[in-house]
Formats: C-alpha cells, structure tokens, sequence
C-alpha cells in the first residue's frame, strides 16, 4: 500500500446560505459525470433522476444581450454545459442541442453555438437552461427538475461519488452564488433569496 498527499491551498470562503432550514437526511449522491468544472460550488441547484441519483441544474446566465434569430449565446464562465447538452431560453419554448462551445477566445465569456436559434431574445443576466429534449415548438422543459440547493462547495473527482448536503429550506444571499435563473429560482419555493 503506498502513501498518497495531496496539496492544496485554502482559500476564504464566503458563504451564500444565511440561514439553513431544513435538508434532505443524510444528503445526495451528485453524479460526476455532469461536471465539466473541478468544484461543485454553494447554492448551486441540482434535480434528482427517475432513479434517485442527483444531477446539476445546468444554468449559465447571458453576458451579452441575443436576437431572436441568434445561434451564438456569449455566457459567463463556470457553467458545465457540454456539446450535445440541450439548451432552451425558457420553458416550455424551443429547445436545440449545443454543436460548439468556445472557451478559449475570450477570457471574459464563453461562446455557446446551438445549430438552430431559439427563437426569444435574451437580454444580459438572462439564463440558458439544460432541456430534457430537443424541442422545435413549445415542449421544452428542464431535463432535471430543481429540488434543492447543495449547501456547501465540493471538489469534484472524475469517476468518483460526489456526497453533498441539499437544502430544500433555506435562505440564500444571491450576490454569492452563480445566477441560477428567474425558471429555476421559480421551482426552489422553500428557499428565500436575498
């Protein structure tokens, strides 16, 4: 058996959660496969599958204001959209698969490239959402229902369970967590924001 040390550096955390209510017992198990970032961070939103595994709540918020003709969306970055991921403006609107997402060109944003446009205008601070399916009319919906918000930041390891406490009850400083979306903030009736 051989010894195995990690280094790290702690940084200050600033909490979003100013008050926490009431939680699911003994927290969720947060699939890692979703993650296309290396830490699960406070307040982020996640649903459960049909069958009882939780997964993020994709949501990246506009940083630039789209048509209703657009097939670029310039985002902030942090998301964990990938190609393939279905995206939508709002639910039950249209909904296409993600073909590019640049991360490189810009330092300040993301560009996210679906193959048909969605149809709304977005104006800054709006969210783009994961959609459970393509949609070309009014079906769209989120592919996992928000449910509660993981209370803590996690580091997440490729293959490898991802153990999280989740608040269904709570009040949260929204200054302090990633945009969550007007849809999602909807959906979390027991959690106040700030």
């Amino acid at each position: 058996m051989s010894l195995t040390i990690k280094r790290q550096k702690d940084t200050r955390v600033v909490r979003a959660f100013l008050h926490k209510l009431a939680d699911i017992p003994d927290g969720v198990t947060v699939a890692s496969a979703d993650f296309t970032q290396k830490r699960l961070l406070e307040g982020t939103a996640i649903g459960k599958d049909a069958n009882g595994l939780y997964h993020v709540v994709k949501v990246a918020a506009l940083t630039a204001a789209a048509t209703a003709t657009a097939t670029t969306y310039n985002v902030e970055k942090g998301h964990n959209f990938k190609v393939g991921d279905f995206i939508m403006l709002k639910e039950g609107g249209k909904a296409y698969a993600i073909t590019a997402i640049d991360t490189t060109t810009n330092t300040s944003h993301d560009v996210i490239t679906v193959g048909t446009t969605l149809g709304v205008t977005g104006a800054i601070g709006d969210a783009i959402y994961q959609a459970a399916a393509e949609s070309a009319g009014t079906t769209s919906k989120f592919l996992y229902e928000p449910s509660a918000l993981v209370g803590e930041s996690y580091d997440v390891e490729a293959e490898s369970n991802l153990i999280v406490n989740a608040w269904l009850i709570g009040v949260v400083r929204e200054a302090n967590i990633k945009p969550l979306g007007s849809a999602v903030k909807a959906k979390l009736t027991g959690i106040q924001f700030i």
